[in-house]
């Protein structure tokens, strides 16, 4: 009797705890999609971060932002997969996404949500960690990973290579600060970026921390009365960067939860209905193939060519409008971008001015042409930056890539302008812009009025600039004439080598 009673409270204690444990898997299983409070029932709106982070990128955020901050959402979920990108395009990222909170009276939250499918590749790398970063709230689906963001440069040859300390530390300060205001670890920030940062998972008075390993010298040196301090686990050893999948980021408190799908982050949020969601426009990938440098650099090279071209043939035709077009596109994507200003039109515009004093009334090539060409250089490099003075290591090289694109476009296009200089008359494709006829004497059917004909010979003084046409005082009688090859400055004695009707050609000598 007593034996059947000791096993029926035995049989009991097991099936409680069988419940107990059936339901402790079952509240942990159900964490990760837990509804945010305050927020409850509002819309969602999401905006997709794919693909390398550039400046395009930065526009396309802030403009289906500001439509979602127009729709009223509630939620703004920043689903991101990229390797990372541009420092200064994913820098404007997060102020843009920082400044969000303020932009309406609704206060909308931003998510950072780190998806998983066939098409993605299930990362939020580099300069998505940095925008991940910055939202109030960070989901991620099974399987993904986030991290690496020590900032990089990358050669030729597609190699990477760390930038210098100053760079490092500016992007350490900023992920420092955007944990802080977001309440996520400052320890696993410093430690996705400084390979010199070595990250702990302690106890501290019995409650679970992850903190630096300078944080968790200075709490173990602490005098009596300090926290009781147990190390766990190393979670990050120095010299390597830190990157942590789904399960990692969750258990050290960084995500808020897990979500694999746009149902669980709905659930998760407490939104009801479906998504709202942006999508990349053709426009948006006709803009980021217009910005890059490659084709920047060709329109730069056409515009240049096609802009001598239309200076050296009268009136206005193809090649003044194609190099209108060129140079319209390559401020019009800079300023669609909010990278163009009244500074760099300005420039532009003074630098043209400047070629066309040199061209059309000081002779020859000086001062005045190579301002020009150095006033459109800086406008063009300008064109394509959202800063004028560089600060950080990242602006310094950012500024040399572009100044080397616009000098190897600037450089092209005078080599080209040289060859059709030279065999533009042999070149069918400029049969309109070059004269073909030669002059080979007076026209028999034509009798020149006065005594032209009989100047073939004779020297005078350039009393005007020759540029072709001026004046030249000739035997005392000054004559309208044009010089046969270069300009010819005032004051240079000249000689008639030709007459042709009542045109009278002239060479310096």
């Amino acid at each position: 009797m007593l034996y059947n009673r000791l096993l029926n409270i035995r049989l009991k204690k097991r099936i409680i705890g069988g419940l107990q444990c059936v339901l402790g898997i079952w509240v942990l299983g159900m964490i990760p999609v837990l509804p945010l409070t305050g927020q409850e029932g509002g819309r969602a709106w999401l905006i997709p971060i794919r693909g390398d982070i550039e400046p395009s990128m930065t526009a396309f955020v802030r403009r289906e932002a500001r439509k979602a901050l127009a729709g009223e959402a509630a939620f703004i979920v920043f689903e991101i997969d990229t390797f990372g990108g541009r420092v200064d395009s994913a820098l404007q990222i997060t102020s843009f996404i920082i400044s969000i909170k303020n932009m309406a009276p609704q206060h909308p939250r931003t998510i950072a949500w780190v998806h998983n499918s066939e098409q993605s590749m299930g990362v939020s790398w580099s300069a998505g960690a940095l925008i991940a970063f910055a939202c109030d709230t960070i989901y991620m689906a099974g399987g993904t990973s986030m991290g690496a963001a020590a900032p990089v440069t990358m050669g030729a040859d597609g190699s990477t290579t760390a930038t210098g300390e100053k760079t490092v530390a500016a992007v350490r300060s900023q992920m420092a600060a955007l944990a802080e205001r977001n309440g996520h670890p400052t320890g696993l920030a410093l430690a996705m970026v400084d390979y010199d940062v070595e990250l702990w998972d302690v106890l501290v008075d019995g409650k679970s921390r992850v903190i630096t390993l300078a944080e968790l010298e200075g709490l173990e040196k602490a005098q009596s009365g300090a926290p009781q301090v147990e190390r766990r686990e190393l979670i990050s050893p120095k010299g390597k960067l830190l990157s942590l999948t789904a399960g990692e980021a969750y258990r050290y408190g960084l995500a808020t939860g897990l979500a694999d799908d746009r149902k669980a982050i709905l659930e998760a949020l407490g939104a009801p209905g479906e998504f709202t969601e942006s999508t990349p426009s053709v426009a948006d990938g006709i803009i980021t193939v217009l910005s890059s440098g490659l084709v920047q650099a060709l329109l730069i090279i056409l515009g240049l060519v096609m802009l001598f071209l239309e200076i050296n043939t009268p009136g206005f035709g193809i090649p003044g409008t194609v190099a209108v077009i060129c140079f319209l596109v390559v401020f019009g994507s800079g300023a669609l971008l909010g990278r163009v200003g009244s500074l760099e039109l300005i420039l532009f515009l003074g630098g043209i001015g400047l070629l066309a004093v040199e061209l059309f009334v000081i002779p020859g090539f000086g001062v005045m042409g190579i301002a020009g060409i150095i006033f459109i250089g800086l406008s063009l490099v300008l064109a394509m930056q959202d800063f004028v003075v560089p600060r950080f290591d990242w602006e310094w090289k950012l500024l040399g890539r572009n100044v080397q694109v616009v000098c190897i476009g600037i450089l092209v296009a005078i080599t080209g302008i040289a060859v059709i200089a030279l065999l533009g008359p042999r070149i069918r494709l400029f049969d309109r812009l070059t004269l073909k006829t030669k002059i080979t004497g007076p026209d028999p059917e034509y009798t020149p009025e006065g005594d032209y004909a009989g100047l073939v010979g004779k020297t005078g003084t350039a009393t005007s600039t020759l540029r072709p046409a001026g004046k030249a005082l000739i035997e005392g009688q000054l004559y309208s004439v044009e010089a046969d090859n270069l300009f010819i400055e005032p004051g240079r004695a000249v000689q008639v080598i030709q007459v042709w009707g009542n045109r009278i050609l002239v060479r310096s000598v």
